[in-house]
């Protein structure tokens, strides 16, 4: 006689058998069959109970980016399911196998207009790869191992919904994982041959200003990379999500272009006669790509993308890396490049302008001094999750990230109350690293109810909130609307966030000057190594960081004219500046200079 289980517990057992530790989600009426199934398997699987289903959702897809592993999520039928979809949706945008198990009413209430029912396939439909309904208790298992692999093969949402009463049927207990060694193996990845390799050297060497432009496809291949751009001497410029993957401390990293990015980058893209865009995802190309004429080479290890963001001029079909190593193997040192030390000068120069501010006692309290105490603590295996605004852009300026650290944050979706999800994730799946997540007082607000979930797990995180009662982003985006007479919808009531945290039993500070920044990152840091999650609110001014996005540069008679959009603070309430120095001035960046400062110093003609 075959042994029997319910449906539910056979489910977990596959779920399992895929390496998953921990799910996340809230329970309903409609999921009962499946939170009694977690209560016997509560020995091999770990739930975690957040307090929003967003929540859970968004910390499944920064736990799936973080590991590459599937995560798990939940809800019930009804407002539970629809909870979900944000952060389901970031998950599909950031390429992360995520599983989300969504309640239904049981089958026999179906199609009654039974409470809390309604059709979810159409809902869950456009975020999955795959969604499915369970027809019988004995499929259960195996639409949920299903769902799992289809989560793996497209990087993406699969979604099982699940009549509850089907959980609690007993169905024979055999195995029904599917799970083998062959899971582990990398799979195949295109490769670049010796002829693509050479017309891209062609195209380099008939090129004067040629730049790399990288993206998270380099995965580890950034100490390669670094040898080619210095072989060949060409810049790199940065997608955002490639941070931490190439050192910083390499003089051609021209840090991200677009408006959380550099000087440098910005400038230096907008005069480059070729662009290769090395496994990128780029989002704002419309923004960059579109400013200036340029030979396109795409190197991507999927050939439906070619195009995607901008005409070809070239397609190579290539995992990054190999294609770098190949890139190597075929060419030849190229002697020293006025244009690539012009490139160089000019971000060492934006360097020593950020350093500055960083360094420098500011009263009020400035965002800068905010990070620098932060890559004080931090360390070089820090887990950061990120969440949207203002912080996006200092992060990636400020924030000393290696190869060896980790962050994540809401990319191409960008929704706003993923810092304290991502943090929930980081320190499940990263119990032996320190975990900081960073959130401005808008995102914050959002989800800070699941401070206490930090606390009810144990989960020594700390929380730094940037606040300043304004949506900071949105505010600078307003500033440069011309004709709009005064800002609109982005004041913020003000909230004393440590005694909200305080409530929930987890420790803070308040912090209001820079002489108190120091001391109050050494009280986080004493009660992170005790276990405990803490909570940092800094209330900072108002200030908008340098708006690279203001600078505009062409070429005219073998020149740069470089000058200021008319449309920076031309809104009816910020003071407008007209000319370059002025921008530089108004920003205290007497220091920098303009691009064709640089262009000068190392003799570069157009």
């Amino acid at each position: 006689m075959t042994n029997t289980t319910p449906a539910s517990v056979a489910m977990l057992k596959v779920i399992e058998a895929w390496g998953v530790k921990h799910i996340f989600g809230y329970p309903g009426g409609s999921f009962n069959s499946t939170m009694s199934a977690l209560e016997q398997e509560k020995e091999r699987l770990q739930y975690i109970q957040v307090r929003h289903e967003q929540v859970g959702a968004l910390a499944a897809a920064a736990d799936a980016k973080l590991t590459g592993k599937i995560a798990v999520t939940f809800g019930s039928a009804g407002p539970g399911a629809t909870n979900l979809l944000t952060g389901l949706y970031d998950a599909r945008e950031d390429h992360a196998p995520v599983l989300a198990l969504i309640g239904q009413v049981p089958h026999d209430k179906m199609n009654y207009n039974f409470f809390q029912e309604f059709d979810e396939n159409p809902i869950f439909a456009d975020v999955s790869c795959y969604c499915r309904t369970v027809m019988t208790p004995e499929s259960l298992p195996y639409v949920v191992d299903k769902a799992i692999r289809e989560a793996y093969k497209h990087r993406g949402v699969a979604v099982v919904i699940i009549p509850n009463d089907f959980g609690y049927v007993q169905i024979p207990d055999v195995p029904y994982k599917s799970t083998s060694p062959t899971d582990h193996k990398p799979q195949p990845e295109p490769a670049a041959t010796d002829e693509e390799v050479d017309q891209v050297l062609a195209m380099i060497k008939a090129a004067k200003r040629p730049v790399i432009h990288v993206g998270r496809g380099i995965k580890n291949g950034g100490d390669q990379l670094i040898e080619l751009s210095k072989k060949l001497q060409i810049p790199l410029i940065m997608t955002g999500l490639t941070k931490g993957l190439l050192s910083e401390d390499y003089e051609g990293n021209l840090g991200p272009v677009n408006r959380a990015g550099s000087k440098a980058a910005n400038e230096i893209m907008d005069i480059a006669d070729l662009v290769i865009a090395l496994g990128t995802d780029f989002p704002f190309a419309n923004n960059v790509y579109t400013r200036h004429d340029f030979k396109f080479i795409q190197v991507d290890h999927d050939e439906a993308q070619f195009g995607r963001h901008h005409y070809l001029d070239l397609g190579v079909w290539a995992d990054a890396t190999q294609f770098v190593n190949k890139m190597l193997e075929r060419s030849q040192a190229q002697p020293a490049s006025a244009f690539f030390q012009a490139a160089v000068a000019d971000q060492k120069n934006w360097q020593a302008y950020l350093k500055k501010l960083a360094t420098r006692h500011t009263d009020p309290l400035e965002f800068e001094p905010v990070y620098n105490e932060l890559n004080r603590i931090a360390n070089d295996r820090t887990v950061v999750s990120l969440d949207v605004g203002d912080n996006t852009i200092n992060l990636l300026r400020y924030m000393n990230v290696k190869p060896t650290n980790k962050w994540v944050v809401s990319a191409l979706f960008a929704s706003m109350g993923a810092g304290i999800p991502g943090a929930i994730a980081g320190a499940l799946s990263f119990p032996d690293r320190q975990v900081v997540s960073i959130s401005g007082d808008g995102a914050f607000s959002m989800v800070m109810q699941d401070l206490i979930t930090e606390k009810k797990y144990h989960l020594p995180i700390l929380n730094i909130v940037t606040s300043n009662t304004t949506l900071g982003f949105i505010r600078d985006e307003q500033a440069d609307i011309p004709g709009m007479h005064d800002y609109s919808g982005i004041d913020l009531e003000d909230q004393d966030f440590v005694k909200i945290a305080e409530g929930m039993g987890v420790e803070g500070v308040t912090v209001t000057k820079n002489d108190d920044l120091k001391a109050a990152f050494d009280q986080a840091a004493t009660v992170l190594a005790a276990g405990r999650p803490f909570v940092i609110n800094a209330k900072i001014t108002l200030k908008r960081g340098f708006p690279v996005e203001a600078l505009k540069v062409a070429i005219k008679d073998g020149r740069v004219v470089e000058t200021v959009d008319p449309a920076f603070n031309a809104n009816d309430v910020e003071h407008h500046v007209d000319d370059l120095q002025g921008l530089f001035d108004y920003y205290d960046g007497e220091e920098l200079k303009p691009l064709q400062h640089f262009l000068d110093e190392a003799q570069v003609t157009l």
